[in-house]
């Protein structure tokens, strides 16, 4: 047996059915689950109907590379959407398609992670999105936790770093929009985070699976290969982005999503991926394709967030005085009335059936610090009406924490 896997935490999710294993919440509320990022939206039609179309295509092998037209189409959408350098991207080199993020994310450490070396480590933000740290255990590097709180704007403080530390790095995650607070990484930050990489050596993953999804329709979010593109960086040293459909697309069951930059990290993720990871089936290749080409569907995505936004705000503002909308992403990063986080959740489980994310299983104590105790991740993923419904629900809970 892998010794590496006993190092592994359990998943938040089955952290949570443990703790809600004893509450029986009241049988005259319906449940309002969002605790899940899990998009509820309607799938566009757009992207269903190139499904059945080529739905021969499950009679044929998909290669790992995936399809030019899709590469292509990849190509094209980064260099309109971040504004690239025309050619910077090209769909030979710099693209390979992917069954979801989950999947690459995890495998990029297996990929770039020299286990030989005792000192390896991976950095990444902390709450974060949990496979970060499962990929780094179990490619034998030793994951170090940079805390993401109110103090910098819920975005780790990477100036504070020491370079011995970033001597170790061989691979940083980075997650802008961040998951859960939905804080943006600015221009100035990436520049630096550049300087480091090549300072040291160490490759940049930067997860962007949320980078469509935001609120001000006149400033979308950069991203790595921007300032890649803005710095004149058209090798894209040490530089892979991360994107997927699913949020962006409301697709999460199709897995599609891809990996971009560094060209010789491609060509060396391929090599893994020829004997590890999963082809894309040819029908989801076809659906990507028409997905990645139409943005209509997408700038509708945001509108309807923003409405839940804007209405379960308006019932949380008076009672949550310190309320944060964030920059992009479907969470609420909220403060709860209690430090205790979990006691928190159970607490709107048990009386008024809404189920959340407790911040504290999203994140590791560092030097007796967790910059996520006494925070829940709200997803807005469900219908704008229970959405509502769910905010006066919290609403509710709040005010009977205050009496207390």
């Amino acid at each position: 047996m892998n010794p590496r896997l006993t190092r592994l935490h359990p998943y938040p999710f089955e952290k949570l059915r443990a703790i809600f294993a004893d509450i029986n919440p009241p049988e005259c509320l319906h449940l309002i689950n969002l605790s899940i990022g899990e998009p509820k939206h309607p799938a566009p039609h757009l992207i269903t109907a190139a499904l059945t179309q080529h739905i021969t295509g499950v009679s044929i092998y998909p290669t790992s590379k995936g399809l030019l037209a899709l590469r292509q189409t990849i190509a094209d959408w980064l260099t309109q959407r971040f504004m690239l350098t025309s050619g910077m991207v090209d769909a030979e080199q710099h693209i390979l398609p992917v069954n979801g993020t989950r999947e690459a994310l995890f495998a990029i450490a297996q990929t770039v992670i020299d286990n030989t070396k005792p000192d390896a480590t991976v950095i990444m933000p902390n709450p974060f999105y949990q496979i970060y740290e499962g990929a780094a255990l179990l490619a034998g590097a030793t994951p170090i936790y940079l805390a993401a709180g109110s103090d910098n704007h819920f975005l780790p403080n990477f100036h504070a770093v020491r370079n011995e530390t970033w001597a170790n790095c061989q691979l940083l995650y980075v997650c802008s929009p961040a998951n859960p607070q939905g804080s943006i990484i600015a221009r100035e930050t990436w520049q630096y985070l550049l300087q480091k990489s090549d300072e040291y050596g160490f490759v940049i993953a930067s997860d962007e699976c949320y980078s469509e999804i935001y609120q001000n329709e006149k400033h979308p979010p950069i991203g790595l290969l921007q300032v890649c593109s803005e710095q004149n960086r058209f090798d894209m040293k040490n530089c892979l982005v991360f994107h997927s459909l699913s949020k962006r697309s409301n697709v999460p069951g199709m897995r599609s999503g891809f990996v971009a930059g560094d060209a010789q990290l491609i060509e060396r993720f391929l090599l893994y991926r020829t004997y590890h990871g999963s082809a894309m089936p040819v029908q989801v290749q076809h659906a990507s394709i028409a997905a990645w080409s139409d943005e209509r569907h997408v700038k509708d995505n945001r509108a309807v967030y923003r409405a839940k936004f804007a209405a379960v705000a308006d019932i949380l503002k008076d009672t949550i005085h310190n309320l944060r909308i964030p920059a992009a992403s479907f969470y609420l990063w909220l403060p709860t009335p209690t430090q205790d986080d979990v006691a928190f959740t159970k607490h709107l489980q048990a009386y008024h059936h809404v189920t959340v994310l407790p911040g504290s299983l999203l994140s590791r104590e560092v030097d007796g610090h967790n910059p996520a105790v006494g925070y829940i991740r709200i997803a807005l993923v469900a219908p704008l009406t229970e959405c509502v419904e769910a905010a006066k629900r919290i609403r509710e809970a709040y005010r009977e924490y205050e009496q207390y």
